[in-house]
């Protein structure tokens, strides 16, 4: 009797814990096939919204295939994580629209080596994409506090050679340059100088530039320091703030 009656009383902690066993492992099925979704989304993306636009750098469609962009976004838009637009991320700010992100990437020419600058942190997502194709990324973010949760994400993602300052971009960072190429995701009304001048020769920077009417240009810098300018597409990026607005 002693025996049946421990086995009575035992039985409800057994079946809560084959249910607790059971629930976690449904757990663990859903989350694995969430990201098996998330995963065909983002290849789904690279194919139709980046290949079939014309961007063809293996290297840079590959990072594209690898970075999670739903990582970078507010969680209740992570299902649009992969659509083809740009995604509001607080404070007025944006995450690129990913063909822009690829585009913007593969005007850089990046092949392993460089050391580069990234004015406009914003997510992260173009600081990890960058991290993915250049030896040093360094970028900077006026919004403190997107600055603070991008180092926290790029940091919880691996990305030892991405280095996330809180600043004006204006101004660069002139302690790590000259760079060999500088990305601006932010649009000033006419470009920096100090971005130039941190340029090293027979590097390019690729920025948006324009109040209203904008294009995105890549400027280059021949080895003895000659400027040019070509301009890609018209866009539209959130205007470049801090001294940019005050000088312009």
């Amino acid at each position: 009797m002693l025996r049946d009656w421990l086995v009575f009383a035992l039985l409800p902690l057994l079946l809560v814990r084959v249910i607790s066993c059971s629930g976690r492992a449904q757990q663990r099925e859903g989350e694995a096939m969430n990201q098996d979704r998330l995963d065909r989304l983002r290849n789904r993306m690279v194919e139709e919204q980046i290949v079939a636009r014309g961007v063809k750098d293996e290297r840079v469609l590959a990072a594209m295939r690898k970075v999670p962009r739903h990582l970078f976004v507010p969680e209740n838009l992570i299902p649009e994580a992969y659509d083809d637009t740009p995604l509001p991320i607080g404070h007025g700010q944006t995450i690129s629209q990913p063909y822009i992100v690829a585009l913007m990437t593969e005007l850089l020419q990046l092949s392993g080596d460089e050391k580069v600058l990234e004015v406009g942190t914003g997510s992260g997502y173009q600081a990890a994409i960058l991290g993915e194709l250049a030896k040093e990324v360094y970028t900077i973010e006026i919004v403190e506090p997107l600055a603070k949760q991008a180092a926290e994400r790029l940091r919880e993602l691996g990305y030892t050679n991405v280095h996330v300052r809180h600043g004006d971009g204006y101004d660069g960072w002139p302690e790590q340059a000259p760079f060999d190429g500088i990305i601006v995701t932010a649009a000033p009304e006419r470009i920096p100088k100090p971005l130039l001048d941190q340029l090293k020769p027979g590097g390019r920077l690729v920025i948006p530039v324009g109040a209203w009417s904008q294009d995105l240009l890549v400027v280059s810098k021949s080895p003895d320091g000659k400027i040019t300018r070509r301009v890609v597409i018209p866009v539209r990026f959130v205007p470049m703030t801090g001294k940019a607005e005050r000088l312009h």
